[in-house]
């Protein structure tokens, strides 16, 4: 491999995270009206885990010591596979996101005129974006082939699972029997597991 290239593509993953980033953070418009929030005590019960599990994947090896030990032998497939990993996971979130519209938000809210999306990636998984974020995750830790990138991944899946099992009782409350009969019909974070 040239050495000009091999820098450039190990640079692929931080610059889809932060390509990600900047999109989430330009959509935060047009959104509808909030309803109901979550505390900030209750938001950082998911946020701490999921800022510390980004921490762990971006922080120089040398801080993190023997977490910053290979899992696996590191190889340009690995690598591959995690980078495609990343921006398959990254790719699905956007595409929820987009469904979910004027719906979405960063943290758990019910918005005044709240709606129930069960079509697009919202058919069979009802918490696609946590799910597209954690498959990013595991490209991330893939392509590191770290410990610390296994950490990272069950801090991410720890934030996530907190998270959506907040917006799950709140759209129960909201819902009802129509989100009772949606969370028979599909699953929660990932397909066939949760």
């Amino acid at each position: 491999m040239s050495p000009l290239l091999r820098p450039l593509l190990q640079e692929l993953i931080p610059l889809l995270w932060l390509v990600w980033l900047l999109y989430w953070w330009l959509g935060a418009g047009r959104l509808k009206a909030v309803a109901r929030r979550e505390s900030r005590l209750q938001r950082a019960s998911h946020g701490i885990p999921l800022v510390l599990a980004a921490l762990l994947l971006v922080l120089p090896g040398h801080v993190l010591g023997a977490l910053a030990t290979p899992f696996i032998a590191r190889s340009w497939t690995g690598y591959g596979i995690g980078v495609a990993l990343v921006a398959l996971g990254l790719g699905y979130a956007v595409q929820a996101r987009r469904h979910l519209g004027a719906n979405w938000s960063g943290t758990v809210t019910l918005k005044q005129g709240h709606s129930l999306i069960r079509s697009g990636p919202y058919r069979h998984v009802r918490h696609p974006i946590y799910t597209g974020i954690l498959l990013a995750f595991v490209g991330s830790a893939l392509a590191l082939a770290e410990w610390r990138g296994v950490l990272a991944v069950l801090l991410a899946a720890v934030a996530l699972i907190i998270k959506l099992r907040r917006e799950e009782r709140w759209m129960l409350q909201r819902f009802g029997n129509d989100y009772a009969e949606y969370r028979k019909a599909s699953w929660a974070l990932l397909p066939g597991l949760y």
